[in-house]
């Protein structure tokens, strides 16, 4: 197997700026105790093409909500390669757990970001059952698969990414 890339935690600041965006009802020291506890992604198994990322706090999701989950976490990658972010499947398969975006699309220069390439799950559970999903801090929530990829022979891109969502569109 070939090695490509390195997990790291964004600065705490970043982390602590993201959570109280999203969850004001955080305090600062709920926040310290947060980053602390942040997990890198990791395969379960040796055959695990799939990064474990962990929930950094306890939440709950009832029947047709939304959560925007700040991870923490941020990656540096060889410049072919692509991190591509999906539901963990046992949370797809019990709660139909969807990730907004349907695949989360992490490019080798995100990393290089004024946001430090902070990486953020939305996610929303999908259920026609009723069923309410709850997860605790630490808990797996979506799972990482690199890939890489080709470009085209013509290709003359020369833009310079900065920033996440739409960053790269006119």
């Amino acid at each position: 197997m070939r090695r490509i890339a390195q997990f790291y935690k964004v600065s705490e600041a970043l982390f602590a700026k993201a959570v109280k965006e999203e969850f004001p009802r955080y305090e600062e020291s709920d926040i310290r105790e947060m980053y602390e506890a942040l997990k890198l992604p990791r395969r379960a198994t040796r055959g695990s093409a799939g990064y474990d990322f962990f929930a950094p706090f306890a939440f709950s999701l009832s029947p047709g909500a939304t959560v925007k989950i700040p991870t923490g976490i941020r990656v540096r990658m060889e410049e072919d390669w692509v991190l591509k972010l999906y539901p963990r499947s046992g949370l797809g398969f019990k709660f139909r757990l969807q990730m907004n975006n349907t695949v989360g699309i992490i490019d080798s220069d995100y990393f290089y970001s004024d946001n430090e390439g902070h990486i953020f799950v939305k996610l929303t559970n999908d259920s026609n059952e009723g069923r309410l999903l709850t997860v605790e801090q630490g808990t797996g929530i979506v799972q990482g698969v690199f890939l890489e990829y080709g470009i085209t022979v013509d290709d003359d891109a020369e833009g310079i990414r900065n920033g996440g969502f739409g960053s790269t569109t006119a």
